[in-house]
């Protein structure tokens, strides 16, 4: 036999162009495109050049059949090249959530960190027709509309994230309604834990949570604020029915939607990432949906009701001694309010000032904003919904404005605007100077917006999403309708416009819009 002839039978994919394979591979789906990878040691360092760089991939399917509405995001997202690094999934009552866990843990692989939550309205672009599309369950256009509204819908997004390191850590949830303090602790501590693992840190990057709808998130958020630097980043669904899974540890994976009080996607440096990986970095804007109405008051007695989750208190308005009753104080507000908004949602934003610790370390004082929910008011309380009301805390009312919330939408749409031109001057400057920096781009971004928000709230289609839709029109875009929109990062956290404390932050929003955008600045090139 020839080696000619030898060539072309056995070596017959040493003589393809490299160019050649590259083109092949790049246009392959992922599935195919990860087997082309284990094809040779060429075709791997190949397919590596074509996916060196973070990717997000996403999107929706509204298919009144669960299953194909799952095979159609699932088929899209994985229709180009990518390493699925983490995946997040929202779906409508009208999906089974143990059954569209397992499809797409079977598609995506067991080791694949996956968070599936039940959200009240999906965002993104179709499957099928790349329309970009903010339905929340129960918005309707017409009276059809409403009919066919089975809200049955799924919003689907991978990651590809090199250069960190991604996974889920979950609280498992205790038989009672309260969070025990060191069950809280030791979630903590596991973050921190798996993120010195990773990246010889104990600060991650950020971090996406999903939280009970049944259990108040606000302890766990207290104490990730005290254990975490404010660069980290937090954002998600902090009130949510919801399965996941991780990479490392999956004796968690949760076969029951009532198994878990919290899941946290952590997002934390690779300590041992590849040279020629550049840096993700995160940032977050929020849009603030609620005005302050009226004086400020003081709690002057409190007792927390059990039997329905609420805070019934009396108080008085600061700088007088009379003491109100609930119909008193609601009475003030309805003058107030007068003929500004018809029938406004209404809140307390409650100024707390807590000594929180982790375990036996040094405890220390935090401020934060919790807003609760007005059940209403009679001659003896006002009812507020929650608990940890103590006391002495001073409050104020807040209600749901469309108007604050477009305001608002504004402010972020410019913050992402110099942003964007921040990062378009800097690459300007780097070019000019001797060395030469890769020029910073957003790969992607994430939208949690309060379900009383939407179409309803606005009288017009995609408000929410405007922002990141005018600013970054070709990045990949997802996200949910949420009933508790987790925000929280001291260093780019804007257009919040309702604190007179600047120190004073609130962690867990009403009837607001928290957006995550991702970005990555490439290593420079090699002089």
């Amino acid at each position: 036999m020839s080696s000619s002839s030898s060539s072309r039978r056995g070596g017959g994919l040493c003589v393809i162009n490299e160019d050649i394979v590259q083109n092949i591979v790049t246009r392959l789906p992922a599935t195919t495109f990860a087997s082309a990878a284990c094809v040779s040691k060429t075709w791997n360092q190949i397919c590596k050049r074509v996916l060196s760089r973070p990717k997000l991939a996403s999107a929706v399917s509204l298919n009144p059949s669960s299953h194909f509405a799952i095979e159609e995001v699932l088929d899209k997202v994985l229709a180009e090249p990518i390493r699925p690094d983490f995946a997040i999934a929202s779906v409508g009552c009208g999906f089974d959530l143990n059954s569209t866990f397992q499809i797409i843990a079977t598609r995506l692989g067991s080791r694949t960190p996956i968070i599936l939550s039940r959200s009240r309205g999906v965002i993104g672009r179709d499957a099928l027709n790349d329309e970009f599309r903010e339905i929340k369950w129960g918005d309707a256009y017409s009276v059809e509309d409403y009919e066919n509204n089975t809200r049955s819908g799924i919003a689907m997004t991978i990651g590809f994230v090199p250069g960190l390191k991604v996974d889920v850590i979950t609280l498992i949830r205790p038989n009672q309604l309260a969070l025990p303090e060191p069950l809280v602790d030791n979630f903590v501590m596991d973050i921190r834990n798996y993120t010195m693992s990773v990246s010889g840190s104990t600060s991650p990057v950020g971090i996406i949570m999903f939280g009970c709808e049944l259990i108040d998130q606000t302890l766990i958020l207290e104490k990730l604020d005290y254990a975490l630097p404010g660069e980290t980043v937090i954002v998600g669904d902090g009130k949510s029915l919801f399965l996941s899974s991780g990479a490392i540890d999956i004796r968690h994976a949760c076969q029951g939607i009532s198994d878990l009080a919290s899941a946290a996607l952590v997002f934390a440096r690779d300590r041992n990432k590849f040279d020629g990986i550049g840096e993700i970095q995160f940032h977050v804007a929020l849009s603030n949906g609620v005005s302050a109405i009226g004086p400020s008051y003081k709690a002057v007695s409190v007792r927390l009701s059990e039997s329905d989750r609420a805070t019934w208190l009396t108080a008085r308005r600061e700088g007088e001694q009379e003491i109100l009753d609930g119909e008193q104080i609601l009475n003030n507000i309805d003058n107030e309010l007068a003929d500004r908004i018809q029938y406004p949602d209404l809140y307390i934003g409650v100024a707390k000032r807590r000594k929180i610790s982790i375990g036996s370390e040094k405890a220390r004082y935090l401020k934060s904003l919790s807003f609760h929910g007005v059940k209403g008011g009679d001659e003896e309380y006002l009812y507020a919904y929650g608990g940890g009301i103590k006391t002495g805390d001073h409050f104020k009312f807040y209600h749901s404005d469309p108007d604050t919330a477009l305001n608002s939408l504004r402010n972020v749409s410019l913050f992402l605007r110099n942003l964007k031109l921040e990062w378009n001057s800097k690459n300007v400057r780097n070019m000019m100077a001797v060395d030469i920096v890769g020029k910073r781009e957003a790969f992607g971004g994430f939208i949690f917006s309060c379900c009383g928000r939407g179409r309803s709230f606005f009288g017009n289609l995609n408000v929410d999403s405007s922002p990141l839709l005018e600013n970054f029109p070709g990045v990949p875009l997802a996200g949910i309708f949420c009933g508790g929109e987790v925000g929280r990062s001291i260093s780019s956290l804007t257009g919040q416009g309702i604190l007179e404390e600047s120190s004073i932050m609130a962690r867990l929003h009403v009837y607001s819009t928290v957006f995550l955008l991702m970005s990555y600045t490439p290593v420079p090139p090699d002089n």
